[in-house]
């Protein structure tokens, strides 16, 4: 098996050439929106509400529904957020909502103008599944037939890829991951297949880890924001940086969070030189204009 070391060089930050972003712009700002359909009869990807005496149990109705709840409700709250900002984001869904009954909201996405990305066929772990290969090749099929588009972006469950997984990401046809949370800007990895690029993609801004697993409250979200984008603003006069978000429907959607989400966006948009766009156009952008 390749090592991730054994695909990309190491480059630190200050010994690069200068990237140049469209317009001279410092900082490209871009959104992912993870879109899931829960198995009712597996255990759960998720847990808000742990079950008596810690056993796993299913089904597991309240957690069920408590993705559920993303689904009917807080999708579109986010998207109607984003939307009356002029804002778009990429969608990281998880292929089987395209065949299943969140299909409307899959549809809602690609009339938006929504780009979809590989988030698995379900929401689980490619360790886990019998075959990887299946599921990639999977996924990737049913976004390109549904939506008419061949999608370029894969962010895995969790993150999570075996060591294999590039190559056959790169071989079924997608063309960046945000596996790999180890740089501001794009790196270049790769493959068996061709290269693949590393799309800069942050934990510490996800609403999972923040609000479910840290359990912060949600005002800390915001001020995590502000204070990510404001380095990355004043660092970006010297040479450019990329911004990504990570949210959850039926966590950043929720009625007490949204207004934060809301406003961090509105302290962005005050400022000049920035790129509010999507992972894929920050694809197309690189492979156009690498350093």
């Amino acid at each position: 098996m390749t090592r991730p070391e054994d695909r990309f060089e190491f480059t630190a930050m200050p010994h690069r050439p200068k990237w140049q972003l469209p317009e001279g712009k410092r900082v490209a700002v871009y959104t992912v929106v993870n879109v899931e359909e829960w198995d009712i009869e597996k255990p759960i990807a998720r847990e808000y509400v742990t079950p008596p005496a810690g056993v796993v149990t299913v089904p597991n109705i309240p957690n069920w529904a408590w993705h559920e709840y993303g689904m009917r409700v807080g999708i579109w709250r986010l998207m109607e957020a984003l939307g009356k900002r002029n804002l778009m984001a990429s969608a990281a869904i998880n292929a089987r909502v395209c065949e299943g009954s969140g299909e409307p909201v899959a549809r809602a996405l690609c009339d938006a103008g929504w780009a979809l990305m590989g988030h698995g066929y379900s929401q689980a772990a490619l360790h886990i599944v019998p075959d990887q290969y299946e599921v990639i090749a999977k996924s990737f099929k049913l976004l390109r037939d549904f939506s008419g588009k061949a999608p370029k972006g894969w962010l895995g469950p969790g993150l999570h890829e075996k060591l294999d997984s590039l190559d056959i990401l790169s071989e079924v046809g997608f063309k960046f991951v945000c596996d790999f949370p180890m740089d501001e800007q794009p790196v270049a990895m790769h493959t068996s297949s061709g290269p693949i690029v590393a799309m800069p993609y942050t934990l510490e801004l996800s609403d999972l880890p923040m609000m479910v697993v840290h359990q912060h409250q949600s005002r800390v979200w915001l001020d995590r924001v502000i204070d990510q984008f404001d380095r990355l603003y004043a660092e970006g006069a010297e040479q450019p940086r990329v911004m990504s978000m990570s949210v959850h429907p039926y966590i950043m959607g929720v009625p007490h969070r949204i207004k934060y989400f809301e406003a961090g966006y509105d302290y962005m948009k005050k400022h000049s030189d920035v790129w509010f766009t999507t992972a894929e156009e920050i694809y197309d952008w690189f492979m156009s204009n690498p350093q």
